[in-house]
Order: structure tokens, then sequence, then C-alpha cells
């Protein structure tokens, strides 16, 4: 008999008062008896928003206007473990796979098709896969501070330490960790709302379980499918194209691996933006703009 997951919800009370965060929360049942949460606004096109660590959907707030303003559907899941989505309780609850299962069933689900993907950090390691994985549903694509790990990289001495935080520290701050991230200060607000989702440590297992499933060696399991989505991804031919914080020390220079590697990112108008780690929290109108013109010219 397999054992069942312990389910975190965080209670709604948790999410008021969130600042250019008024968006209507949207719920769908996904697989494992799981729900898994999204934000929307506007009509049109759909532009499908991924997130990563430790952040969650109003990550995108000003982005999902921007685009809604231009005419797009903006839709910005919240991953399983993070937002308004539900939480395993257990860090041996998550995996790479579980995570790619779960986004593939949130999308059938809600019969999402002819996409332009926005991704960054584990948002891309997510997406990129999916990108390969299932290409005839993306027309486009374009990636924020983030990659595809294939196991060809060794991890930095930065990220070792980062993971080793993650999976230790008696106390895992979500808000500071992102204010660590972006060039601009954050305000006090905006950091309380990025721990809106984790009234306590035990709701954070998803968020300390991303660092620790970073395919960074080649034997780790999720290396072969990677690979196989890697080679999909850059001989595939679908517009891709980088729109980087230039000041993220640790991936803002892994923009290159994309536009070396992707035969779709080749010759499009590749962006560096005045932004750290979390460049939609620095740059999200400009963001909105860049992916705005960028349909525009591969439709």
């Amino acid at each position: 008999m397999v054992p069942t997951m312990d389910i975190l919800r965080t209670p709604d009370e948790c999410f008021k008062n969130l600042p250019d965060f008024d968006f209507e929360p949207h719920y769908t049942d996904i697989i494992d008896g799981l729900r898994m949460a999204h934000v929307e606004a506007g009509k049109g096109e759909i532009v499908l928003l991924l997130h990563g660590e430790p952040t969650w959907s109003f990550l995108y707030r000003h982005i999902i206007t921007g685009l809604a303003n231009k005419g797009y559907r903006a839709i910005a899941p919240d991953f399983i473990g993070f937002g308004r989505s539900d939480k395993p309780g257990a860090i041996e609850d998550y995996s790479y796979q579980k995570h790619m299962d779960w986004l593939n069933n949130w999308i059938d689900k809600n019969k999402l098709k002819d996409l332009t993907l926005f991704a960054q950090d584990w948002g891309s390691l997510i997406g990129l896969r999916l990108v390969g994985e299932r290409p005839e549903l993306f027309k486009r694509v374009v990636i924020g501070n983030g990659m595809l790990p294939i196991g060809d990289r060794p991890a930095n001495a930065a990220f070792k330490a980062w993971r080793a935080f993650a999976k230790y520290t008696p106390i895992f701050p979500i808000g500071t960790i992102v204010g660590r991230g972006t060039v601009k200060p954050l305000k006090p607000e905006v950091i309380a709302a990025y721990n809106a989702p984790f009234p306590s440590e035990k709701y954070k297992k998803g968020a300390r379980a991303f660092p620790l499933l970073v395919p960074t060696d080649e034997n780790d399991v999720a290396i072969p499918a990677n690979r196989i989505a890697w080679k999909v991804l850059c001989e595939s031919g679908i517009p891709l194209l980088t729109a980087f914080g230039k000041k993220d020390p640790i991936l803002g220079r892994a923009d290159f691996i994309l536009q070396e590697n992707v035969k779709g990112a080749q010759g499009q108008d590749h962006q560096n933006l005045d932004g750290g780690h979390f460049v939609q929290e620095d740059c999200g109108p400009e963001l909105a703009e860049i992916i705005d013109g960028f349909i525009k010219k591969t439709s």
C-alpha cells in the first residue's frame, strides 16, 4: 500500500492585502490528490509564466498586468509547494519528475496550447524540459535567468553553499532570500507577500526541496530525460529569446549557452537587463514589453 502524503494548504487569510496583486485565484484538482492554483488576466494569445525558487506567482504581478493590457491572456501558476497551491509536507514528496507530472496534468486539465512561455530559475528547469518533451504546445519561448541542466557542468561553490543552506538552516527566510536576489530593494510589504504562502517552517518543504533537486551530477536520475529534451529544444527551431538580469552573480551569463546551442535562438534580439536573479521583480514592465515585441516579431 502506497503511503498517502501529508498535504498542507495555506489559509486564505494569509493572502489578504497583497500589494498590486488582486487577481482572483483559480484552482485545478490534479493528480496525487493535489490542488494547483493559478492567477490570470486578459484575453487573447496565451503567455504562460513559470516562477522559480522560492517565489510564487506574485513575482509576475507587473508582467501579468502589462501583458493583459496589451491583449494577451497571461497565466501564472503556483508550482506545488508554493503560493496558493497545495504543499506536501515532506521533502521526500518532491522530485523533478513529480513537478513535471504535476505541471503536465495541470496544462492538460486547463486545455492549454499554442503557448508563449516565459520562465526563470526552476521555471526554466521545468519549462524548458516541457518544451523539449511537448514542443507541439509551444509557439515561442522567452527565458529569464535560468537553464536546463544536462550534467555537463559541475556545480560551483556558491550553488553548493545555497543548497546546503536550504537543507540545513533552521529558519528559511523566503522574503529575505528573494530580496537578496534583486537589484532594487524590496519594500517590507513585498517581502511580506513573498512570505505569505509560508506561515510556518512546515509549509516550506517544497521551497527547501528545489535546490536539492537541481541535477548537477551526470548520474542524477533526471539527467537522461533532460538530455533528450535539450536535444529536441536545440533542434526544434522554436523561436527562443533570452532576457537575463545581467547582475545575477550565478546565472547572469548563462544566457550564452542557450544563444549558442538552440537553433531557434539564432539571430534573436537577446536582452541583457539591469536586474538581478529575480529579473521579473527588477524589470517587470520592461519584460512585458519584450515579450510583446517578441510575439509580434515571430507571429
